[in-house]
């Protein structure tokens, strides 16, 4: 009787053999909220599955930055990423439209635009090979620095850090005449402690997140930039699942990642309330200012389209759609 007792416990514990580990890397802080909500997907998905999908996600880094994990599953030893919009320009550079300078002026624009637009770039990731569950906002980023930023000219000197792969940002930082610093995510604060960089573009929530907010002092409060995430996964090895696994993979992913874009907005207010109590003081820009500044971008950002660095049309047509709610909005107040 010892031995089929023995072979019972083997099989009540043992995984299937038909098991599938999707290995999922993402730079986001170990213990942030991001990773145990997706860990806890992950939990779900493996109960649901009986075993058969197991999602093992490696966060703070530990595979490298984006650019890093990207190659990773781009060679099988990593299945999916985490990644920001300019995190995966190099599969889509289309990915980088809702993130340009200035393009936005409140989250009513931004959820406008992404009512309209977010299919037709989540459907430009599957045919470049990916599976993707839906996009994370992660509020507006802002100038952060040591010393206050009222004015192009306070910038003039300073060394402002681009996210490494950017290559819009980059483009649009340069022609302004300031000095961007290429960095990964992963080595800001490293630049923020040596004086590699001075000034960065960040929302409230990520500076917490990552610590930067103890090597800063200001923050400008115009909206810099739309910041967003999706978690990818190669469609070779997704696959591999049964239609039903997949079925329910996006299922369980996907309402993790509705819930972070819900829960960002007021996560990311509570944090600049945060920074406030932390002696971080907001600065306002100048008088006209910030329509120079907008004028700016949006010369940079015409010249990147017609250049081919995204696709004019996805950009005219977010545009177009920008200025009718625009108009829209501006037709109910009077």
């Amino acid at each position: 009787m010892v031995i089929p007792i023995i072979s019972v416990l083997f099989l009540l514990v043992a995984e299937p053999a038909c098991a599938l580990e999707l290995k999922i890397a993402s730079i986001a802080p170990e213990g942030s909220q991001w990773m145990q909500e997706m860990r806890k997907g992950a939990s779900t998905i493996k109960e649901r599955s009986n075993g058969r999908v197991i999602l093992k996600f490696y966060g703070g880094g530990v595979m490298g930055n984006e650019k890093s994990v990207l190659r990773k599953i781009r060679v099988g030893q990593l299945h999916g990423g985490v990644f920001t919009g300019g995190g995966l320009s190099e599969i889509d550079p289309n990915l980088q439209l809702y993130s340009l300078l200035f393009t936005f002026r409140s989250k009513d624009e931004v959820d406008y635009i992404r009512a309209r637009m977010d299919q037709t770039l989540l459907d430009e990731l599957e045919r470049a090979g990916y599976a993707s569950f839906g996009f994370a906002g992660g509020g507006f980023a802002q100038l952060m620095g040591n010393l206050p930023v009222r004015s192009i000219e306070d910038l003039k000197g300073r060394k402002f850090w681009v996210p490494e792969g950017d290559a819009v940002i980059y483009a649009a930082v340069e022609s302004l005449g300031l000095s961007p610093v290429t960095l990964p995510i992963t080595d800001v604060m490293t630049g923020l402690q040596t004086g590699l960089v001075d000034i960065i573009g960040s929302s409230a929530i990520g500076a917490i997140a990552f610590q930067w907010h103890a090597r800063l002092k200001f923050i400008t409060s115009t909206p810099l930039a739309y910041l967003y995430a999706t978690l990818v996964v190669d469609r070779q090895a997704f696959s591999r699942l049964t239609a039903e696994d997949q079925a329910m993979v996006r299922e369980v992913m996907g309402g993790v990642y509705q819930n972070f874009d819900r829960q960002n907005t007021s996560d990311n207010q509570a944090a600049l309330e945060a920074l406030k109590k932390q002696g971080l003081i907001v600065v306002d820009p100048l008088p006209g200012e910030e329509k120079r500044w907008r004028d700016l971008a949006a010369a940079v950002n015409e010249r990147l389209g017609r250049d081919g660095t995204f696709s004019p049309v996805l950009y005219k047509r977010m545009q177009d759609d920008l200025q009718r709610f625009r108009s829209e909005t501006a037709a109910k107040k009077n």
